[in-house]
């Protein structure tokens, strides 16, 4: 444990509750809002419906990409999430699709096979690169950047039979929880604009969750998948890292661990589909992560903890998580036979270590400080900071603040750094060794709902339930456990051993049938 940032947590704890009042009367004047729920039935299905009913021609891709067009703007007005769109070319695309199935060049068997997702509309996120959309990725210097090319797991969805509608909204080149920056402004949640739909895929989520888009491309660095699919209500699934590519996706970095650490992944707004979109995204690597062999929840055996361990100065987890993490338990205990093992991970306790030293011990994170006029020179942070409050930087807030801690080391020495490194890889092991092929943990995915917008500032310490499984390299899935007394959304994720990604996703599927999975805003 390091003292200094544990200091560092205690200070944020106690700025968090000096700005409660703040809050509270900025909602008694703006109460906020939600967007509103989708009335067109077609709305409401799966993508694995949809593509099912636009081969056997009961829905037709033109049909489905109007109504989700038209969604998209509806939803878009409320949250912000769309930098950039190609609606008339997708409508294009939709027309030809429908023409293909008409002509019975094909049987529906071989469009199923080749195509699973012929004809259904997905989103991007923007670090994901889209060819001829915004390539920014909320960075000022980059704006009016258009993407060269598809990222390879967008191909790999289009490949599949997708068709792109938009690309959305991000931090500055993914360096925060809080979808904001300078060139695209900020993201709202769709179940309460007062709120983050969190990041760095907060604008993917928020469209999700809202019912704008039914499968949508995210990527994950540091929970950048599971903390928007809480924050938003939806099923976001981060992979084994080597399976699904992250070529096309910025930030990259040359360092071996960095494709350890960052992986890109579907988010969904219902379970059935997170299997075909990783399947797509995977491409020629699927076959390794066999997700179609079928998992017998009763032989499986479950572990669980409802926190990371006692900390003064810590985030706690919400009652309202709390339980149901414990209904989600008791379910697959006596529904599914799951044998529930008791195991206590005390290593957790000093995930923000493990996670943060492993982060920012990676080589190439973007350097945003260079100086335009003279890149081996570096620009002052707190001058930086100065401007920034001033409205004067070209860096955000956000993201300055994330070099800050990145230059401290999170408060920790190098050689502490080292052993906390060392830790990870232990814990990895032995992770892999207790999970095995038939053993999966639930976990909370964030201690608290979303949180109001600038709360990353003092709640960054939530942060330490996801970031570590990308230190670890394991799979994890976001599952949407239903709405809070606030009527915001709150779930768990799933984590299995390495490789072991279908574990996740047919736990995912089960436990939507206990919880009911997304709801829609109301």
């Amino acid at each position: 444990m390091e003292v200094a940032l544990r200091l560092f947590g205690a200070v944020q704890l106690l700025l968090y509750w000096l700005t409660l009042p703040v809050y509270w009367l900025w909602r008694r004047w703006y109460p906020g809002t939600r967007a509103p729920p989708p009335t067109d039935p077609m709305l409401l299905l799966s993508a694995s419906r949809l593509a099912e009913g636009i081969r056997s021609q009961q829905l037709s891709s033109e049909q489905v990409v109007r109504a989700y067009v038209s969604r998209l703007r509806e939803v878009d007005a409320v949250v912000h999430a769309v930098t950039d769109h190609r609606f008339q070319e997708a409508l294009a695309e939709a027309r030809a699709v429908d023409q293909l199935v008409a002509s019975g060049a094909s049987t529906q068997e071989e469009l199923r096979r080749d195509s699973p997702l012929l004809g259904v509309p997905f989103t991007v996120k923007e670090s994901c690169s889209l060819q001829g959309m915004s390539f920014a990725v909320g960075s000022l210097p980059r704006a009016g950047v258009k993407a060269a090319a598809d990222g390879v797991a967008v191909s790999c969805v289009r490949r599949a039979g997708g068709i792109p509608l938009c690309v959305t909204n991000t931090p500055e080149l993914c360096l925060s929880f809080e979808t904001d920056n300078l060139v695209s402004g900020r993201t709202l949640n769709p179940y309460d604009t007062l709120r983050t739909p969190g990041g760095s895929s907060g604008g993917e989520a928020a469209l999700v969750g809202g019912g704008a888009s039914v499968v949508g491309v995210g990527s994950d660095i540091a929970g950048s998948i599971r903390l928007p699919a809480m924050f938003c209500g939806v099923f976001g699934h981060k992979p084994t890292p080597g399976f699904v590519s992250t070529e096309g996706h910025l930030p990259h970095s040359p360092d071996p661990n960095f494709k350890t650490f960052l992986t890109v992944g579907p988010i969904t707004r219902y379970a059935e589909d997170l299997r075909p979109m990783l399947r797509a995204m995977a491409g020629d690597s699927a076959p390794q992560l066999r997700l179609d062999e079928p998992v017998d929840l009763g032989k499986m055996r479950l572990f669980f903890m409802e926190d990371a361990g006692f900390s003064l100065v810590g985030v706690p987890v919400q009652k309202e998580i709390r339980a149901s993490l414990r209904k989600a338990v008791e379910c697959l205990r006596t529904k599914y036979g799951m044998s529930v093992q008791t195991h206590k991970f005390k290593e957790l306790e000093e995930s923000v270590e493990i996670g943060c030293s492993t982060l920012f011990s990676l080589k190439g994170i973007p350097q945003l400080l260079s100086d335009d006029d003279n890149p081996k020179k570096s620009r002052n942070l707190a001058v930086e900071f100065f401007k920034s409050l001033c409205g004067f930087s070209t860096i955000s807030l956000q993201a300055l603040c994330f070099y800050l801690l990145m230059k401290v080391n999170s408060y920790t020495s190098s050689s502490r750094a080292a052993k906390y490194q060392a830790d990870g890889v232990a814990l990895r092991k032995k992770f892999t060794e207790m999970l095995g092929g038939d053993a999966v943990m639930l976990y909370p995915t964030s201690p608290v709902p979303a949180c109001h917008h600038l709360q990353v500032f003092v709640r960054s310490a939530a942060v330490l339930y996801v970031v570590l499984f990308n230190a670890l390299g394991l799979p994890a899935t976001h599952v949407p456990t239903g709405l809070d007394s606030r009527r915001l959304p709150v779930g768990l994720q799933v984590i299995a051993g390495p490789g072991q990604d279908r574990l996740c996703l047919a736990v995912a599927e089960a436990l939507e049938r206990e919880f009911g999975g997304w709801v829609p805003p109301s």
